[in-house]
């Protein structure tokens, strides 16, 4: 039987944001645009619905008086992100094991 896929992860944006934070300990929000091309908005709005589902904190500052917005992965995060590969990689496997 297959899992269900997480439906916060299940979106290319969400998924590639948290792909990176579960490999640094935070990431500026230029970098998370830099590395997964994005617009602004679209990246604001993906780190909006990882906060609300509480996979990130998100953390407002200022360097040298310029606004800077940093993201680290919490630890529910991690969790839905383990469950997040284990259950996708079961339809990889399923169909390893049909052949």
């Amino acid at each position: 039987m297959f899992k269900d896929l997480d439906p916060v992860l299940h979106s290319q944006v969400r998924l590639a944001i948290m792909s990176i934070l579960i490999g640094v300990k935070l990431a500026e929000f230029s970098y998370l645009l830099e590395n997964i091309q994005t617009s602004k908005g679209n990246l604001s709005f993906q780190l909006s619905k990882l906060k609300e589902a509480g996979y990130i904190k998100i953390k407002k500052s200022f360097r040298n008086n310029y606004p800077l917005t940093t993201c680290s992965i919490t630890k529910s995060g991690i969790e839905a992100f383990n469950i997040y590969i284990e259950s996708i990689s079961g339809y990889f496997n399923k169909h390893k094991k049909n052949n």
